[in-house]
This record gives C-alpha cells, sequence and structure tokens, in this order.
C-alpha cells in the first residue's frame, strides 16, 4: 500500500515543474504568433507592391496609346480660329 501523501505536498512539488512547462508552452506560442504576424505583414508589403507596379504599367500603356493616337493630330482638339485681319497705319 502506498503511503499517504498530503494533497499540498505534491502542490508544492509539482508546482515549479508546472510553471517551467506552462512558461515554455507560453513563450513558444507566442513566438510563433509574433512570426506569423510579421510574414502576414511582408506579405501584404509585397501585394501593394506588385499592385502598385501594375497600376504604373497600366498608366504608362494608356500615356502611350493616347500619345500615338493623337501624333499626327496635334494637340489641339478644335480647328483654329480664323485671324482678324490687322489694319497697317
Amino acid at each position: 500500500m502506498l503511503p499517504f501523501v498530503p494533497p499540498f505536498i505534491i502542490g508544492v512539488v509539482a508546482a515549479p515543474v508546472a510553471k517551467r512547462a506552462v512558461q515554455t508552452a507560453a513563450r513558444g506560442m507566442f513566438k510563433t504568433s509574433v512570426k506569423i504576424a510579421v510574414d502576414a505583414k511582408r506579405a501584404a508589403h509585397q501585394m501593394t507592391e506588385e499592385l502598385q507596379d501594375i497600376a504604373a504599367e497600366a498608366s504608362a500603356e494608356a500615356f502611350v496609346s493616347e500619345a500615338t493616337a493623337t501624333e499626327g493630330q496635334g494637340t489641339r482638339k478644335a480647328p483654329p480660329k480664323a485671324r482678324a485681319a490687322t489694319v497697317k497705319s
């Protein structure tokens, strides 16, 4: 038969072991969550850069296509007004 051990003695002995185990687990979970947050931030930054690059390319293509479409026509949209005759004195 096992000798009787009061429960508080078990608690006194087991508390430091449990504290160490919980502390290690908590530290690991915290490190992992920070790494995930940093990776998510990095991925979001890369996506933003890619979208800005795509927008810049589309803007440049639109500018070039508009410039080539109006190349032979000049920059005026309406015909020039006729000049009034100048009077020489």
